[in-house]
């Protein structure tokens, strides 16, 4: 199996770390693991593409590669140009540090690398590592992603979920904010919503006296509905949650035509 890795953290995040190891076990002694990631960090520019001007790549060591772009920049290069003679059968990305549960799946470039695998027709997952007081502190906070990666990438490739004929299937995986030991297993999971919380802007004034604006996110344990990927994560479970690239309220559909006929 020939995988490719990106990330949004950048290509020296310690997730990245995490991820060639999860990746070196899931493709076995006769595969491949690729890695073609941001040469700085991307966090939040979601599915973001260098549309308007080039992405310089340069190659790092074998089979690794820093490109000056997205995470969906990076997938672009790695299946267009890094591996165009022999594709990738596998896109992941991450391991990020925080989760991309709920709302922050809407903003995640770690997602947005998946995305952009599923776009290519290829297998692709998101993988994130939720914080809080149980791990964020421990020797390795991505215990659980590292222990527990590969064996839950085997379950969802095992599935083999059917794709339709619509966008391509990808998944969205976060751990738990637990070690490793305290994971209660793995369960599939609708993106949810923390209720009364979203991001914001903070102003701060510089010394020349200009106001610059810092983003931030909301409340990470903030009430969530219950069994979606926030509120299982938070109950010590590894959530997946199966995407599609259509942004379709589908539930809308038929009461929207029934008022514009």
């Amino acid at each position: 199996m020939r995988i490719l890795i990106t990330n949004d953290d950048g290509i020296n995040a310690p997730g990245l770390e995490v991820l060639e190891q999860i990746a070196a076990d899931l493709a076995g002694p006769d595969g491949e693991v690729w890695v073609v990631a941001p040469a700085f960090e991307q966090s939040g520019v979601a599915h973001c593409i260098s549309y308007t001007h080039p992405t310089m790549i340069a190659q790092m060591g074998p089979r690794r590669y820093a490109a000056e772009g997205s995470p969906a920049d990076c997938v672009l290069a790695g299946v267009h140009h890094v591996m165009k003679d022999t594709p990738p059968d596998l896109v992941l990305s991450g391991v990020n540090r925080g989760n991309n549960s709920a709302e922050n799946a809407l903003y995640s470039g770690t997602l947005g690398g998946a995305l952009e695998g599923a776009l290519q027709g290829i297998p692709a997952v998101a993988l994130s590592q939720y914080l809080g007081p149980e791990n964020v502190n421990i020797d390795d906070p991505f215990e659980a992603a590292r222990q527990h990666g590969a064996a839950t990438l085997r379950r969802i490739l095992d599935a083999d979920m059917p794709q339709g004929e619509t966008y391509r299937l990808f998944y969205n995986v976060n751990f738990p904010p637990v070690p490793a030991a305290g994971v209660k297993g793995v369960k599939a999971a609708p993106q949810g919503l923390r209720i009364g919380t979203s991001f914001a802007v903070e102003p701060h004034q510089s010394p020349s006296g200009r106001v610059f604006l810092w983003a931030k996110g909301g409340n990470q344990r903030a009430e969530t509905q219950s069994g979606c990927d926030a509120h299982v994560n938070l109950d010590g479970w590894i959530s997946v949650t199966p995407m599609r690239a259509d942004l379709t309220a589908h539930d809308a559909l038929s009461a929207l035509d029934s008022v514009l006929d």
